[in-house]
């Protein structure tokens, strides 16, 4: 079964679920960066969290895109949109 067969409100958990890992995964060198928990690269954490923030706001964006959707849902995708955008942009900043 395709992506974009499941449910939407099954898709926007998902998006959610990834969004919202990526962002605490993003998180956490950030705070190691100011406080010094470890003394390892964090270079690739910051990658893995935007990767997942990025496939979080592709899965958004294809519930927006599907045919035959509640607005209510739709609204939900668009919110969820603009949340992972400005995490992104967020981050790609601190970087």
């Amino acid at each position: 079964m395709k992506w974009i067969d499941k449910d939407t409100n099954l898709l926007l958990q998902r998006s959610f679920l990834f969004g919202a890992t990526g962002i605490v995964i993003c998180l956490i060198p950030l705070f190691n960066n100011y406080f010094q928990f470890l003394n390892i690269p964090m270079g690739p954490i910051n990658g893995i969290g935007i990767l997942l923030q990025f496939f979080g706001l592709s899965i958004a964006v294809m519930v927006l895109r599907k045919r035959k959707v509640e607005e209510e849902l739709k609204d939900k995708a668009k919110k969820m949109i603009l949340v992972l955008a400005v995490a992104l942009i967020f981050f790609f900043m601190v970087i």
